[in-house]
């Protein structure tokens, strides 16, 4: 059996990924890519495999959704696997609770994106506040900040997020059980393909 050394993945649950690496005792190493690189997918490319390429002799597992069109030909070309779901909130959330609240309309916040947005959100969206504001409101009914356990106080943060894009902030506490689950299938298939 080959154990997997290490998690490659996007940075915006890195603060809860690592809670759950020391609560299981799981004995391996992280690598965090920037969350905000959703929004570029070259350079979300071009981050993820060169981490791959400098861990290429470890066994590994990647913390991603299908965040990038071309996420499962970038994963077999690195002989490596990533979490199932969709994206980050998916995966966090579990598929039911995500689609819910994804059809009624919310724009999905973690902490990391909103400690972050500016450069985020500034580095693709108009700089016009009304045009911002429009293209939210065409596609979100309402901005649902989502707090976990390991999450600092970040509602001066959402709440500005709120009054930028128009869309009301409502307030999710959501466990680690269902990311803690996830990460655990997920080693057991890397174990299970590396034998």
């Amino acid at each position: 059996m080959c154990e997997p050394k290490l998690i490659i993945g996007c940075g915006i649950l890195q603060k809860e990924i690592q809670f759950l690496i020391v609560k299981n005792g799981w004995q391996l190493a992280t690598a965090f890519i920037p969350s905000g690189l959703h929004v570029d997918f070259d350079k979300l490319e071009n981050s993820l495999s060169k981490a791959l390429r400098m861990h290429k002799d470890e066994p590994a597992v990647v913390f991603y959704g299908a965040c990038h069109p071309c996420m499962d030909e970038i994963l077999g070309e690195a002989n490596t696997i990533r979490t199932p779901g969709q994206n980050c909130v998916d995966i966090y959330l579990g598929h039911e609770m995500f689609c819910r609240e994804l059809e009624q309309g919310a724009f999905f916040l973690f902490e990391d994106w909103a400690l972050n947005w500016k450069n985020i959100v500034g580095s693709v969206m108009p700089g016009d506040p009304e045009i911002m504001r429009s293209i939210f409101r065409s596609a979100h009914k309402y901005l649902l900040a989502v707090r976990t356990p390991c999450s600092g106080d970040f509602r001066a943060e959402a709440e500005a997020i709120s009054l930028m894009t128009s869309l009301e902030l409502r307030w999710v506490d959501v466990g680690l059980e269902q990311l803690e689950a996830n990460l655990a299938k997920t080693l057991d298939r890397v174990r299970a393909l590396k034998q």
